[in-house]
């Protein structure tokens, strides 16, 4: 299984972020090929030392890291991208994370 994180940091004005995400970019991303499943954080996520400044995460499955590329190469794939980039524009709100996995 492939997954990629995506850590959403607090947006300056997060009724407008999660009005976006939840109406328009959550739906455009369950659109991608090869997407199995499709997580987000529920309630406040708070880290072990500092402030936290995480709002959100979300968490995406595809089998494997090829069916992963595939699907974000395709033309939902590639909108959901262009939208994620609406409401995070560059990389000082968002980080995301991709890796495949195995049980242990």
């Amino acid at each position: 299984m492939a997954k990629m994180v995506v850590v959403y940091r607090k947006p300056a004005h997060v009724d407008a972020f999660e009005k976006h995400y939840f109406g328009t970019h959550i739906p455009l991303a369950k659109k991608i090929p090869g997407l199995r499943k499709y997580e987000i954080s529920s309630g406040p996520v708070t880290v072990i030392a500092g402030p936290p400044d995480v709002h959100l995460i979300a968490t995406v499955y595809f089998d494997d890291l090829d069916a992963m590329k595939k699907g974000f190469a395709s033309p939902e794939g590639q909108a959901a991208g262009a939208d994620r980039r609406l409401y995070a524009p560059d990389e000082s709100g968002v980080q995301m994370f991709v890796f495949d996995t195995r049980e242990v």
